[in-house]
C-alpha cells in the first residue's frame, strides 16, 4: 500500500521520517542540520543531529540522493514517524536497484531495545586511556579549592549549515559563540558578530546595528541587563525529572562525617604499584566500591516504588549511576551490573562513562536503567549537599570534598583527611534506620578500607 504522505511526491523523491530511537521515546528535538537543500548525500551519511530525553543522536541518511527540502528547523520537536527531509533518490540499474520504505526506517544501531539484566561492561583495555582528567568521576576531590571544569569543544554545537560554513571560512570555533537562532542554534549573523571588533567591517557593523530584542521585547544586546536562554534538550528534561522527584517522592536525608585518611593512603599506595599505576583511581571509585559492598548488606536501598502495582521492587543487580556535569546539563550514565565489577573494572568504567557523557556520546542505553546513584559534589569544593532522588530509584549518595581537618584520633588532636557523606532517600521505601545503617556501613568501609579489600 503506498504511503499517503508520499502520494503527491514524484516517484524519485522520498521522505525520511524520524526513526524509532528506542527506549519508548516518542519524539526528539532537532539540534542541527549537517546538510543543506541542494546537497548530494551518500548512503549512511550524517544528515542531522537530534536530542532525545536520553542523548544526542546522529541520524544517517537511509539512501543516497539530492536534498530537495528540509522539513524542520533546529529547535523543533519532531514526533517519531514525522517527516524530516525530502531527498531525490539517485537510482541505479541492476539487481540492487531498490527503494527503501522510509516509513519503516530501522532502529539506529545502539538505540534499540536492550535486554534487562545483560551486562554491557566493556572489555578491560590492554592499555588504559591516556587522558583521565576530564570526567567528574575521575577528578580527585582532595584539594582545598574547587577545580573549575574546562569544557572541551565538540562538533555537537547547534548551528545552521550556513553558520558552519562561514565559521570554517573565518577560522572561528562555534563552541565559543552564543547562538540566537531557534533552540539556541548559532546563525550566520552570530558568526559574523564573533569577528573581532578591530576589523573595520565589524567595527562599522557594531556601531550602526541596533540592539536586538528577545521574543518578549527584552533587550539582549550589549546593553542588556539580563540574558534569556530557551529551556530545551537535556536541561528541559532534567527539570521535568527533578520536578517529578520533588512532587512525587517523599524524601529525607542523613549525613555522616568520615575520617578517610587510611583510604587516601591506600589509594596512594595502589597508584604506586605496577598493576594500578595507570588506572584512574580516585576517591570516587573507592566510595563507589564501598557503596556497592554496603548494598549487598542492605539490599533494600537498591529498590524502587511501583505506584501502579503498589509494590516495593528490590533489584538484584546494581546499575550504578554516576552524576556527570556536562556542557549540555546533568547526565547520569550508569555502570551495568556494577556489583560484579572489580576495583580495576569499576575505575575504568566510571572514567569511560563520564568521558563519554562529557563528549556528548552517551547512548540511551548508557543512561537508562539506573538503580542507585552517586553524585560527587566534592570536586567543586562543596562539603555537603542534599541531592534529589532520581525517579525510578530509592536513594542517592552524595560525596563531599575531602579535606585535611583537625580531628580527634586515638584521643589526640591530629590532622586527618575528612569528608562528609550524605544520602537522600525515598521515605516510602527506606526508613531512617535503614538509611542510617547503610550510610554508617559505607563510612566504616572508608575508615578501614582493609576490610573492603576482602570484597574486591
Amino acid at each position: 500500500m503506498p504511503d499517503p504522505a508520499n502520494q503527491d511526491l514524484p516517484d524519485s523523491v522520498l521522505e525520511f521520517r524520524l526513526p524509532d530511537l528506542g527506549e519508548g521515546l516518542t519524539d526528539a528535538e532537532l539540534v542541527s542540520w549537517a546538510v543543506e537543500v541542494g546537497d548530494t548525500v551518500e548512503l549512511n551519511q550524517t544528515i542531522a543531529e537530534v536530542e532525545t530525553a536520553k542523548a544526542v543522536v546522529s541520524l544517517p541518511s537511509p539512501f543516497a540522493g539530492r536534498i530537495t527540502e528540509l522539513l524542520a528547523e533546529p529547535g523543533d520537536t519532531v514526533a517519531v514517524g514525522a517527516p524530516l527531509i525530502r531527498i531525490e533518490q539517485q537510482r541505479k540499474t541492476g539487481p540492487d536497484d531498490t527503494v527503501r520504505d522510509t516509513g519503516r526506517t530501522s532502529v539506529l544501531v545502539g538505540y534499540g531495545p536492550d535486554h534487562e539484566g545483560v551486562s554491557r561492561r566493556r572489555a578491560t583495555p590492554a592499555e588504559p586511556p591516556p587522558d583521565v582528567s576530564r570526567s567528574i568521576g575521575t577528578v580527585d576531590n582532595t584539594t582545598t579549592e574547587p577545580r573549575p571544569a574546562t569544557p572541551e569543544p565538540t562538533e555537537r554545537v547547534a548551528a545552521t549549515p550556513a553558520a558552519r560554513k562561514l565559521a570554517r571560512e573565518l577560522g572561528i570555533d562555534l563552541w565559543f559563540i552564543a547562538g540566537s537562532g531557534p533552540g539556541g542554534a548559532v546563525t550566520a549573523d552570530d558568526v559574523r558578530d564573533a569577528v573581532p571588533v578591530s576589523s573595520p567591517r565589524q567595527a562599522e557593523r557594531a556601531a550602526t546595528a541596533p540592539a536586538p530584542t528577545d521574543p518578549v521585547g527584552g533587550i539582549t544586546g550589549p546593553t542588556a541587563r539580563e540574558v534569556r536562554t530557551p529551556i530545551s534538550g537535556i536541561r528541559k528534561r532534567t527539570a521535568t525529572a527533578m520536578l517529578t522527584s520533588a512532587r512525587t517522592i517523599p524524601q529525607a536525608s542523613a549525613f555522616v562525617t568520615v575520617d578517610c585518611t587510611v583510604s587516601m593512603e591506600l589509594l596512594d599506595h595502589l597508584r604506586g604499584t605496577a598493576s594500578c599505576a595507570e588506572l584512574p583511581l580516585t576517591p570516587l571509585v573507592l566510595v563507589a566500591k564501598a557503596a556497592l559492598a554496603a548494598l549487598t548488606d542492605f539490599p533494600g536501598i537498591n529498590a524502587v516504588w511501583d505506584e501502579a502495582g503498589q509494590e516495593i521492587v528490590t533489584k538484584h543487580s546494581v546499575n550504578l549511576g554516576i552524576a556527570v556535569a556536562t556542557d549540555r546539563g546533568l547526565l547520569v550514565p550508569n555502570v551495568k551490573e556494577a556489583q560484579t565489577a572489580s576495583l580495576r573494572e569499576l575505575a575504568r568504567e566510571i572514567d569511560w562513562l563520564a568521558d563519554t557523557a562529557r563528549a556528548g556520546k552517551a547512548t540511551p542505553a548508557d543512561l537508562r536503567g539506573g538503580t542507585f546513584t552517586i553524585t560527587n559534589i566534592g570536586v567543586f569544593g562543596v562539603d555537603a549537599g542534599v541531592p534529589l532522588v532520581n525517579p525510578g530509584e530509592a536513594a542517592i549518595l552524595c560525596l563531599g570534598a575531602i579535606r585535611k581537618r583537625p580531628w580527634v584520633f586515638r584521643d589526640e588532636l591530629a590532622v586527618r583527611w575528612v569528608t562528609t557523606l550524605g544520602i537522600s532517600f525515598d521515605h516510602r521505601i527506606i526508613d531512617g534506620e535503614l538509611a542510617s545503617r547503610f550510610l554508617a556501613c559505607v563510612a566504616a568501609l572508608l575508615e578501614d578500607p582493609l576490610t573492603l579489600l576482602t570484597r574486591l
